[in-house]
C-alpha cells in the first residue's frame, strides 16, 4: 500500500469513529429526553425558570428587536438555537431565525424576544447563555457560557461534552 493510501484509511477510520460517537451521544440524549415525563412546550422567562433555563444577554435581546424593528417581513420570528454534530470539538451550536414552533420544541421568552431550542438541543446547552456578539471580523449571536461544555474552540461555535 502507497503512503497516501494509509493516510487515506486513517483519515476515514477517524472521522468514521467520531460520526459513531457523536450519534451515540445525540441517541443517548434523545433516548433520556424521551423516558423523562412528557411536558408541553415550556415558555420561560428568567425568573420562572430554574438551572435548565437558557438566559438572552440584554446585546442579544437589542439585536432581535432591531431585527424585529428594520425588517417588516420578520413578523414573529424566533431565534432559533440547535446543535449538530461536527465542528472542530465535536458539536457545533446552530443559530437561525424561524417562525415554526415544533411540538418537542421549548420556548425563553425574555422582553417580548423569543428563543427556540428543540428537546435534544437543550440537552446540550441547559442553563446556556446566548449573545449577539460585534467583532471586527464577524457579529453573530454566540452562546458565551455553556454548562454542559467542557471544551471548545476559540471561535465559540463548537464545544465537546461532559461525559
Amino acid at each position: 500500500m502507497s503512503r497516501r493510501s494509509v493516510a487515506a484509511n486513517r483519515l476515514c477510520f477517524y472521522f468514521a469513529t467520531r460520526i459513531r460517537q457523536n450519534q451515540r451521544c445525540l441517541s443517548t440524549s434523545s433516548t433520556a429526553l424521551h423516558q423523562a415525563s412528557p411536558s408541553p412546550s415550556k415558555s420561560s422567562s428568567p425568573d420562572d425558570a430554574g438551572d435548565d433555563a437558557l438566559r438572552m444577554t440584554d446585546n442579544c435581546i437589542r439585536r432581535l428587536k432591531e431585527l424585529h424593528a428594520s425588517d417588516a417581513s420578520m413578523g414573529e420570528k424566533m431565534l432559533r438555537l440547535s446543535v449538530e454534530a461536527g465542528g472542530c470539538s465535536g458539536f457545533q451550536y446552530a443559530f437561525s431565525l424561524d417562525v415554526k414552533v415544533n411540538s418537542d420544541d421549548r420556548i425563553f421568552e425574555n422582553d417580548g424576544v423569543k428563543l427556540v431550542v428543540d428537546k435534544i438541543s437543550h440537552d446540550f446547552v441547559k442553563g446556556a447563555t446566548v449573545d449577539y456578539a460585534e467583532e471586527l471580523i464577524r457579529s453573530a449571536f454566540v452562546v458565551t457560557t455553556n454548562p454542559s461544555a467542557v471544551g471548545g474552540c476559540s471561535c465559540k461555535s463548537s464545544f465537546m461534552v461532559k461525559q
